[in-house]
């Protein structure tokens, strides 16, 4: 982009500008925990916020002469950019703190941060720094709710409309999106009930057992369905079922619409979740499935009684499922059919406006009544069986958009597959970890498992699954447009 065409970039470059700086400011919160707690992470922390908040005035700055409100292009294009960008300093702190670290793997685990992913290249948890394994899972955070909508919530007071910026980062069919008349009090009232979520895990999570700086760092993992953790071996560390069913409850809230939550909250009824059409087909997936691989483990034996069945199906279907990907107990000792039904489970339960990845909920009932529909036409031709999605017919175009995106989702995971493998990754490794790394679930199977993480994989497929991450975060086809010499002509 040269002259008049990389000017016309400019507001969007301009608005990433804003988001950077403000990304470098929410790194104060670690950087205040490590000089209270004299971790020895303080100086990272001070480097990182330097380097980021400066780098953002200076491209803020930079753009300033073409600042205007945001358009469909610039929308999709500040996405796009965000999400690749703001992994580069999400890593720093990691990597002033942990010099051996490649930036291969940095820029990884802040990929798998902050698109809430929760696969790790890092060992020794343990033993890392309280700010730094917070830094970790606070990118969880932020990032499960989506950093454009926070932004979007703050970016009217800086003279920068929002509105294509929350299309272009929730691109799910969202119900009731228009919650009030303003996109920006919609941005602020989905992460006041995010916030009050999150506190309400941390509280439940401290008086279950977890010390407080762990409660705190398993909320923000929690409830921003992401999978880090400050201990290697996971939740199964601390070995406490009171804390797994605290840790089960609150993905369960994380993985359901936050615009059901939101009016939920907001009137103080019970009504909207009645009225979601999501809820009954995600609880009673979540039920049969636990009820099944309950069943099929018994007949192996695969744990000493029945409880402990029960306890490690449930945990782990509902972990696997949300996308949260924490994990209590080492599921790829299960015979195959039960770890490919979890990891089935995380391509589409989560709801659409959850923190949740995979197609969502939402797009697997329409595909599912579409098919219903066409079965029904084979058999009576002249039948008109509109697809409804509760009281609600769903248009033709929508089904369309639903058809299209599954297509590009399954095409999405047999290429990379078909990388992963022709780079040297064994099959059932290469297929889980981009599974796992698209629904933004964490961990696979077999070498990239719960017991394992993304340590030994070539940087070559580690940047093929950073991409991959990103491309789930923004549901592929965000990025795709970017991609596009159609996107770039103007």
């Amino acid at each position: 982009m040269r002259g008049a065409n990389a000017r016309a970039y400019f507001p969007a470059f301009n608005a990433l500008g804003l988001i950077i700086m403000i990304f470098g400011l929410l790194m104060v919160f670690p950087l205040a925990v490590a000089w209270a707690l004299g971790d020895g992470a303080e100086m990272a922390f001070d480097q990182a916020i330097l380097v980021t908040f400066f780098a953002g005035l200076l491209l803020w700055a930079a753009t300033r002469s073409r600042r205007r409100d945001l358009r469909v292009h610039d929308g999709f294009l500040l996405v796009a950019a965000t999400w690749v960008i703001l992994p580069v300093f999400g890593a720093l702190p990691l990597m002033a703190f942990l010099p051996e670290l490649t930036p291969t793997d940095a820029y990884f685990e802040a990929v798998s941060g902050l698109t809430a992913t929760g696969g790790t290249v890092l060992t020794g948890l343990d033993r890392l720094p309280t700010s730094i394994n917070l830094w970790r899972t606070f990118m969880h955070w932020i990032g499960g709710m989506g950093v454009i909508v926070l932004v979007v919530a703050i970016l009217p007071l800086l003279g920068i409309g929002g509105r294509q910026l929350f299309k272009a980062e929730v691109p799910t069919p969202m119900k009731e999106t228009s919650l009030t008349p303003r996109i920006a009090e919609t941005a602020k009232g989905l992460w006041l009930t995010y916030i009050l979520l999150t506190i309400a895990c941390g509280f439940s999570l401290w008086l279950a057992g977890l010390e407080g700086w762990d409660a705190v760092i398993h909320a923000f993992s929690v409830t921003g369905l992401g999978g880090f953790s400050s201990r290697d071996e996971s939740l199964g560390y601390f070995g406490n079922v009171a804390v797994e069913g605290v840790a089960m409850v609150f993905a369960l809230a994380s993985a359901l619409n936050f615009s059901t939550h939101y009016l939920a909250l907001s009137r103080r009824s019970f009504a909207p979740y009645l009225r979601d059409p999501e809820i009954p087909f995600f609880f009673a997936v979540l039920l049969f499935s636990i009820a099944l691989l309950t069943v099929y483990l018994q007949q192996f034996e695969a744990h000493a009684d029945l409880f402990s069945t029960v306890r490690y199906v449930a945990f782990h279907v509902v972990s696997i499922s949300t996308s949260l990907g924490l994990a209590t107990y080492d599921y790829t000792m299960w015979p195959m059919f039960a770890q490919i039904w979890v990891l089935f489970l995380g391509s589409f339960m989560a709801c659409s406006g959850s923190a949740g990845g995979g197609i969502k909920m939402m797009r697997a009932i329409i595909l599912y009544k579409q098919v219903l529909r066409e079965i029904i036409r084979s058999l009576h031709p002249n039948a008109v069986r509109p697809v409804r999605l509760g009281s609600q017919p769903v248009s033709e175009g929508t089904l369309h958009a639903v058809l299209g995106f599954s297509f590009i989702y399954m095409v999405t995971i047999v290429t990379l597959t078909l990388v992963l493998s022709a780079s040297g990754v064994e099959l059932i490794t290469a297929f889980s970890a981009v599974v796992a790394c698209l629904n933004n679930t964490g961990p696979g199977l077999d070498a990239v498992g719960p017991a394992s993480n993304y340590q030994g994989l070539s940087d070559f497929q580690t940047w093929v699954l950073s991409f991959t991450m990103i491309l789930g975060r923004l549901e592929i086809f965000t990025f795709l447009v970017v991609l596009t010499p159609t996107f770039w002509r103007r």
